[in-house]
């Protein structure tokens, strides 16, 4: 894998101060990655929906400094200074300084804020840290003016997924592809990719509202969760599983199939528990209410012919995923039926994006 494309030139101009700001979003996999290897190399490809409403805002200050070995950075969320998050931060900065070595000219000022709660399986690393990377390569394309847009975006999602794998499915959208796949043209372990071919007209503007089951911390996080599948006694068939299930995915979304898109989208999503359940140690993220909508979900399909269905992160939260034509009907149901299970009965509408944008 050459990685040597994404070191920044060592004849880059200088500036004294800079800032920009940065929206990203969340994404939600269709087909899910669970497992990865040093540096943040995923077992298997996966694709998601890239979200609209579910984004992180960023704000990166740049000073000049005189050049250290470390790289030095203040971080606020949501107007307060949160040295809690800053361990994951400074390994992410740890790791990309090598592709970026410009960042220790500078002192760094983050201020970060989410549309929805932090850690609630909203994949707010993925916003998060997509956001602060696009920050350094506006930072890089200010000092190498010549960059492509298609080199910012390429560097943005390899540089993302090295602070956290799904975040390299953000910069981009409406559907991106992250992972080598024989059948995905110009699919990379290093970078999320647009989804290469024509996506069938059912699959334009898809609707997902996200269910706030809840929005506590996990108590298990996704670094830990990914971890134990070295050892898992059915990783090796899981990755072979869900490479199969991106070749089938790929398919359903030319073809416009959306009984095969709803069994696929709501096996991986059940198969991604299953891996935390069958685990060790084992744990379970979902909640007595995950499955109380789940199966109101299922009601609901079968007695009004919808294309309804659910998807899971590694959280309690459910997605709901719906064409737009059914959107009325579908957020009736969710208000009348749904929203009691969720914490204070708050839910998140949302519908499929296009990835980073520049405030």
């Amino acid at each position: 894998m050459n990685t040597d494309q994404f070191i920044a030139k060592s004849t880059l101009k200088f500036v004294e101060t800079a800032s920009f700001t940065w929206q990203t979003p969340s994404n939600i996999a269709l087909v899910k990655y669970w497992g990865k290897s040093n540096p943040q190399i995923p077992k298997n490809a996966s694709i998601s929906f890239t979200l609209n409403n579910c984004h992180t805002i960023t704000r990166v200050d740049f000073i000049r400094k005189e050049k250290s070995d470390e790289v030095v950075f203040n971080l606020f969320f949501e107007g307060k200074q949160k040295d809690e998050f800053k361990p994951k931060i400074a390994e992410f900065f740890k790791r990309v300084q090598s592709y970026c070595p410009y960042i220790l000219e500078y002192e760094m000022t983050i201020n970060s804020e989410n549309s929805f709660p932090h850690s609630s399986g909203i994949a707010s690393s993925a916003s998060g840290l997509s956001a602060i990377a696009m920050c350094l390569m506006s930072l890089e394309k200010e000092l190498n003016p010549n960059l492509s847009v298609d080199k910012i975006h390429k560097k943005a999602s390899f540089l993302a997924r090295l602070g956290s794998g799904s975040a390299s499915r953000s910069i981009e959208g409406p559907l991106v592809v992250w992972g080598n796949h024989p059948e995905i043209e110009g699919s990379s372990d290093l970078f999320g990719i647009q989804f290469p071919y024509k996506v069938h007209p059912f699959f334009e503007n898809y609707q997902d509202v996200i269910l706030l089951v809840d929005k506590g911390e996990k108590q298990v996080s996704s670094t830990i969760g990914h971890n134990l599948m070295h050892k898992h006694p059915f990783a090796e068939n899981r990755f072979l599983q869900a490479n199969e299930n991106l070749s089938k995915m790929s398919k359903i979304l030319q073809e416009g199939n959306s009984k095969d898109f709803i069994n696929l989208v709501e096996s991986e999503a059940l198969t991604l528990h299953a891996m935390m359940l069958t685990s060790n140690p084992y744990f379970i993220l979902m909640k007595p209410n995950t499955l109380e909508i789940i199966n109101k979900v299922w009601e609901y399909r079968q007695e009004n012919s919808s294309n309804i269905c659910f998807t899971l992160d590694a959280g309690a939260n459910v997605h709901v995923l719906f064409p737009e034509n059914e959107k009325e009907n579908i957020l009736q149901f969710i208000d009348n039926q749904l929203s009691k299970y969720c914490q204070k009965n708050h839910y998140i509408c949302d519908t499929v994006g296009f990835g980073a944008k520049r405030l």
